[in-house]
């Protein structure tokens, strides 16, 4: 059951969890915590994403963002999940959320 699975021409990426991964033997690449914005925006929304990655990349932090339809979802490497939920939480209360 992934979280999500997504099919290219090259290859079909899947995020599932680690023990979801091992007992289908398979390697996971991106050992990764999923962090849920409990904010419901817009498909449409313009920046907003690009805002919030920008303050982890600043921390020299890669991210993988999803958006589904509710909710923004970040995929941070899991060694770095506490650092990055400290920088949103500074990051929600500049913005006055």
């Amino acid at each position: 059951e992934p979280v999500m699975q997504f099919r290219e021409r090259e290859g079909t990426t899947m995020i599932l969890a680690e023990s979801q991964a091992k007992a289908a033997g398979l390697a996971g690449t991106f050992r990764c915590r999923m962090i849920t914005l409990d904010i419901h925006s817009s498909l449409q929304a313009v920046g907003f994403l690009a805002a919030i990655t920008a303050k982890l990349a600043a921390a020299d932090m890669g991210v993988n963002p999803v958006s589904a339809f509710y909710h923004d979802h970040l995929f941070v490497p899991a060694e770095r999940a506490e650092e990055a939920l400290a920088i949103l939480g500074q990051l929600a209360a500049e913005s006055g959320a």
